[in-house]
């Protein structure tokens, strides 16, 4: 038997379908708001990753003989050795590198890198870069540096410049090799090869080169503020988190866990706070938790990047 529909009934179901369809629209609208700044965000990475890998090269490493690593290594070789345009070379050589990637990674994130890699090839060839210094441990430590900083903003914005680590991530899927030993080997092959065809001096500017890069994409890959993530566990969790939170203006989660076997044997439960802080206030930290717990267990870990949650410092109350 069916339940007759009243105007009441009707009425309040449309008020219910109404703010469910303009809770969606809300919804839709600050998710394309966000997708924006999101992409804004992507392109303005990446088109400073073109500029300074451009400036990098053409100011620094091209004029003066030296080559980085991976991908662009052999791109500098190769055009020392034939000639050929390092804007070809660079495009060509990454190209299998790419298709790789579009199966291992995605389509968006091939599109863009090639999109990337083939305006950095533009901009090597139309754009006017000063040659800096013929200082050969200037050229190699900022020549590396704005090289590793244009490969890590490019990589903040979704894509690459170099495709090596595409290969390493699909080797270590394969191999039983983890994605950093294959870029050292990858690279010492180079760096060999540059010993053996020119001389073992100009290797090692190479090697520093290489090192610079890498200490800067590191830096940009991780921010500007390296993060330390804090494990405490003591009886005295209120007090720990009231300094937490009042004298150090950081925020934290708290959560219960159950202690190891002690003494006795009994499993007891205990309350944990994580909290995450820079590394200028871990010295801070440890001594206003010894104050309150010289017998706190902590633990310390980093942390490479952070998004969302009370990262930031908040006001703190007086």
């Amino acid at each position: 038997m069916m339940t007759p529909t009243t105007p009441n009934n009707t009425a309040n179901t449309v008020i219910a379908d109404n703010s469910l369809s303009k809770y969606k629209k809300a919804k839709e609208a600050i998710q394309q708001r966000r997708n924006f700044r999101n992409n804004i965000r992507s392109v303005v990475f990446m088109g400073l990753g073109i500029l300074s890998a451009g400036f990098g090269l053409e100011g620094f490493l091209i004029p003066n003989g030296l080559i980085d690593g991976g991908v662009t290594g052999i791109s500098l070789l190769t055009n020392r050795e034939t000639g050929i345009s390092l804007s070809i070379l660079i495009v060509a050589i990454n190209i299998p590198f790419l298709l790789l990637g579009w199966k291992q990674i995605g389509r968006a994130f091939s599109i863009r890198s090639i999109l990337c890699i083939a305006i950095l090839a533009v901009v090597i060839v139309f754009v006017p870069y000063p040659v800096i210094t013929n200082d050969k441990v200037l050229i190699a430590v900022f020549g590396g540096f704005f090289l590793g900083a244009g490969i890590g903003l490019t990589i903040r914005g979704s894509a690459v410049i170099d495709g090596t680590e595409v290969l390493a991530i699909f080797l270590s899927r394969k191999r039983s090799i983890s994605v950093g030993d294959f870029i050292m080997l990858f690279n010492i092959v180079i760096f060999s090869v540059a010993a053996y065809l020119y001389s073992v001096e100009m290797a090692l500017y190479s090697i520093l080169t290489y090192m610079a890069a890498a200490k800067t994409i590191d830096f940009i890959l991780e921010g500007i503020e390296e993060f330390t993530g804090v494990t405490i566990i003591s009886p005295h969790t209120e007090k720990i988190a009231d300094f937490i939170k009042n004298n150090m203006g950081r925020g934290l989660t708290i959560y219960t866990g159950k202690k190891g076997y002690g003494k006795r044997g009994e499993r007891l439960d205990t309350e944990i706070i994580f909290t995450v802080v820079t590394r200028l206030e871990i010295s801070r930290l440890k001594q206003g938790v010894e104050k309150i717990d010289p017998n706190a267990f902590i633990v310390m870990q980093s942390v490479n990047d952070t998004v969302g949650g009370m990262v930031k410092k908040r006001p703190l109350k007086h």
